[in-house]
């Protein structure tokens, strides 16, 4: 979550005055923290996770499920019984889910009124005692949390509501169309209270000069109409100018409409913030972890439905992107550039468009040839002495204004703060984030890992974690390299949109993370048992890039291929570094359901959470084959959600709980 910062915002004309201050103080602070960071060094990697929750009201009499507005009150609740959550007496039973001297997680606001994140209440270490931690403490949050709200809620980790922006889908309702989103579906109440993010929002659509647009494919079902006309959208609706937007073509044919940011930020997703030893590790990291931003975003799909019907898409990037795109139209090359300054490619929430390491093995041809960058700001941040590479990354990202400016803000510039300058980082929501220590914290170089879907239990959610987390651990230990084109990145990302993309569609990526190999002597290599792959330490790659890659399944990507000069594959190689680990048989054991999770679901045998709900639908009796998901089929399925979520924290056992969930091919069954 960005900044929540107090103060006097400015509407968007005002703010527009003033978006070139922000920036210049903006580099003004960077410089700042270059200078007193770029030699900081960690002595070990740190890392946290983020789950968010979405809070779901169930009325079993009716058989209902809507979203609950109670987020202020639930943090409330939450925030004042902190003495008592310490001692174990906050919630019944805490005693018995508490460890010895575990510090309890912390929860924070989200965009949405309907949300919840939570965080560990300190850093993960890299030791397998904290890896093993992960799960109880994920489980841990999602009871303090259902314990601290009434007794008919309770937290979900489902990407999207089902039903949002339907109507009788909030509790409280309110009416759609307010002065801030100028929806035909969501009302204002449904953000985030503080100033910020109605003024994000409202500063989105006026720089925009029109409503976001989030048109996504429908599913087309058996009785789907063809063509198909989003039955919710009132074409005849004329209480603000914004209206007239579905009547100039926003709205498309065989597409579900959306027409506001909290369809994109009212999603919940799972991250992944790492700590690097130092500023060149951290680097090297954001790197090597962006090729597989996509791989990872098709194995944790989990979001086929919106406002209430099936789509024929199943992860929520793309519909982040557009929520909050205010790109103009002469941005976008809709008409000729008169007031802008360039056409931008990519909304400001997108995936990478730059490569930062200063490794040899980074070749020019990697580069995103369609970058624009703010050169006038890069020879400030060069001259201040950071080299191109990193001031080309951040002059990319400072060709965007600033959204939300705070009056008080623009009378000094305080180079001990971070405001303006993370006034634009926190704004430039790509699916890596590079940041840079705060002044006045004991926190070094950050890569933030964005892409994951939520899923739907704990167990999931901590396999990912931990196996990006020992991802990383292969990384650096081996030297790997996957490096690929940036724009090959951006096509994997429109892959892995697709649906059931994990086993249907290949991705580009890298043939061999170690391009040349010693000679093997005895099967081994140089003699020794270490395998070839692991002792190769490649120079600068040469030759045509087109070489270095191929279209693979997630399946070969994850697994590895079977040709003995194939791709390794990603838990092979997490196996080979903790096999060079001295680990103990049970903790060895423990790590293997977790990697046993991940490969299952890149072969397929264990389905994406998007596969199992959209199954879900489709078999329910009350569905019709006509896309439409109606109130009594969320019901059901939140019921199920939740049941899955309470059934696993008593079972403990994740794989084999998930397995006996995911093929049952049944409703209402008890975990006993």
């Amino acid at each position: 979550m960005g900044l929540l910062a107090l103060g006097t915002p400015l509407k968007w004309p005002e703010a527009k005055k003033n978006a070139d201050h922000v920036r210049q103080w903006g580099i003004e602070q960077l410089l700042a923290i270059w200078n007193r960071a770029k030699g900081k060094e960690r002595d070990a990697l740190r890392w946290g996770d983020e789950i968010e929750y979405l809070v779901v009201a169930v009325d079993d009499e009716s058989k209902k499920v809507k979203l609950s507005l109670r987020q202020a009150d639930i943090l409330k609740a939450l925030g004042s019984d902190e003495e008592l959550c310490a001692k174990g007496g906050c919630v019944p039973d805490l005693q018995r889910v508490i460890r010895h001297e575990e510090t309890l997680p912390v929860f924070h606001p989200e965009f949405g009124r309907f949300m919840l994140e939570a965080t560990p209440g300190k850093p993960w270490g890299i030791g397998f005692k904290d890896l093993l931690d992960v799960e109880h403490n994920m489980k841990l949050r999602r009871k303090i949390a259902r314990n601290h709200m009434e007794p008919n809620e309770c937290p979900i980790t489902l990407t999207t509501f089902p039903l949002l922006g339907t109507k009788e889908s909030l509790s409280p309702d309110f009416p759609p169309s307010g002065e801030r989103l100028r929806s035909q579906f969501l009302p204002d109440e449904i953000a985030n209270p503080h100033i910020r993010f109605p003024t994000l929002a409202a500063n989105i659509r006026s720089r925009r000069g029109r409503k976001v647009e989030i048109n996504v494919p429908v599913f087309r079902d058996e009785n789907t109409p063809l063509p198909f006309k989003d039955p919710t959208v009132d074409y005849d609706l004329h209480r603000w100018p914004e209206d007239d937007d579905v009547r100039n073509g926003a709205a498309k044919d065989d597409h579900i409409y959306m027409d506001a940011m909290a369809f994109g930020m009212g999603s919940c997703c799972l991250q992944i913030t790492f700590q690097a030893k130092n500023i060149t590790e951290g680097r090297k990291l954001y790197d090597q972890l962006s090729p597989l931003g996509p791989i990872m975003l098709a194995l944790t799909a989990a979001t086929p439905i919106y406002k209430g019907f099936l789509v024929d898409t199943d992860v929520r990037w793309d519909q982040i992107s557009r929520a909050v795109d205010d790109r103009t139209r002469e941005e976008l090359g809709e008409i000729p550039l008169k007031n802008d300054r360039w056409r931008v490619p990519k909304s400001r929430y997108a995936s990478n468009s730059t490569y930062i390491s200063q490794d040899p093995r980074l070749r020019k041809e990697y580069l995103d040839p369609d970058l624009v960058v703010d050169e006038e700001l890069k020879q400030k941040l060069m001259d201040g002495g950071m080299d191109d590479l990193l001031a080309t990354h951040f002059a990319h990202l400072f060709i965007r204004d600033p959204i939300v400016i705070f009056a008080e803000d623009l009378k000094t510039l305080d180079l001990n703060k971070t405001d303006h300058f993370e006034n634009l980082q926190s704004t430039n929501w790509q699916h890596m984030r590079f940041k840079p220590p705060p002044h006045d914290k004991d926190t070094g170089w950050r890569v933030e890992f964005r892409p994951m879907e939520i899923q739907i239990t704990d167990f999931e959610n901590a396999a990912f974690s931990i196996f990006m987390v020992l991802i990383t651990r292969a990384i650096l230990s081996f030297d790997l390299n996957f490096y690929i084109p940036i724009p090959l990145t951006t096509q994997n990302m429109a892959t892995a949109h697709i649906r059931d993309a994990v086993t249907t569609q290949k991705f580009h990526f890298r043939k061999d993370p170690f391009p040349i190999r010693p000679v093997k002597v005895n099967g081994t290599s140089n003699g020794t048992n270490t395998p070839a792959h692991i002792l190769s330490r490649p120079p600068t790659p040469t030759g045509p890039v087109e070489d270095e890659h191929a279209p693979m399944t997630v399946d070969e990507i994850i697994n590895g291929q079977f040709a003995e000069d194939g791709f390794p594959g990603l838990v092979p190689l997490v196996e080979s570094y903790l096999n060079s680990l001295n680990i103990d048989v049970e903790t060895r054991c423990e790590l293997g359901r977790y990697l046993e999770l991940i490969s299952k679901r890149a072969s397929g045998k264990l389905w994406t959470c998007a596969k199992w709900i959209r199954h879900f639908v489709r078999g329910h009796e009350e569905y019709k084959q006509d896309s439409v998901v109606g109130q009594g089929v969320v019901y059901d399925l939140v019921k199920e959600v939740e049941e899955i979520a309470r059934c696993e924290g008593r079972e403990g056992h994740g794989e084999e709980m998930l397995r006996a969930w995911w093929n049952r091919g049944r409703r209402g069954s008890s975990c006993g």
